[in-house]
């Protein structure tokens, strides 16, 4: 049969989302090697800086620990540990204090009972639970004749994982403006230091918005392939 027999279409939905991940993945590197070059007037390194903000956040419960990888920093909030990596933990930059500052803004978050926060960390096992099984699910519906309730069932399956992403950008654009407001409060920063690490935080957010559009992508993906399906029925 001829090649393009196999073309589906709807792949470039898929292209798309992988090209915008690709781009936020590849700006916010860039993005923080070129600040992390920029060090900041205080001296202060990613870990001392969280350390500071945490004890004026009346927060002393909150292990701070070293992890190894490149931007691999996290707040843990079932273990009360904010984990900084290789580039941040001993760093004294603007792009590293600010990433620093971020994950303090999820510490604070979680100090606070900041509701978006408590419904992601919630919503996780559903989201992991739901991706898991969503493509067999759908995949069973398909091979026993187009079954329209397996199908559903897939397809929300799926939406769990989407509905993961949209929870996440709340939180995360949260904390950077957190992390941004005790940077300027506290003196930590000067406002030129400040626009610096502005543009590391945004450029980090863009990876959330970029990871949403992508899980969206995907979903229209396969409400096409498989709404059709049904309508064939």
């Amino acid at each position: 049969m001829p090649f393009f027999y196999y073309y589906d279409p709807t792949y470039i939905l898929v292209l798309i989302g992988a090209v915008l991940s690709l781009w936020a993945s590849a700006t916010v590197k860039s993005t923080y090697n070129k600040y992390s070059r920029v060090y900041s007037y205080s001296g202060l390194t990613g870990a001392q800086a969280a350390a500071q903000i945490l004890r004026q956040a009346g927060i002393y419960d909150v292990r701070i620990e070293h992890v190894s990888g490149n931007l691999t920093d996290h707040y843990d909030p079932k273990a009360r540990v904010l984990r900084l990596s290789d580039s941040v933990y001993g760093s004294n930059s603007v792009a590293a204090i600010g990433v620093a500052a971020h994950e303090c803004g999820h510490a604070i978050q979680d100090q606070e009972d900041y509701v978006p926060l408590r419904f992601r960390s919630a919503f996780v096992p559903v989201a992991n639970l739901g991706t898991q099984v969503a493509f067999p699910i759908l995949l069973l519906g398909v091979f026993l004749g187009s079954s329209h309730f397996l199908i559903q069932v897939g397809l929300l399956c799926f939406f769990f994982g989407v509905l993961f992403q949209l929870i996440t950008l709340p939180v995360e654009f949260n904390a950077s403006g957190r992390a941004v407001r005790i940077l300027r409060e506290t003196g930590m920063m000067s406002d030129d230091e400040l626009s610096k690490t502005k543009k590391v935080l945004s450029a980090a957010a863009m990876t959330y918005v970029a990871a949403a559009a992508a899980s969206i992508l995907s979903m229209l993906r396969l409400i096409i392939l498989f709404g059709g399906n049904r309508r064939r029925d």
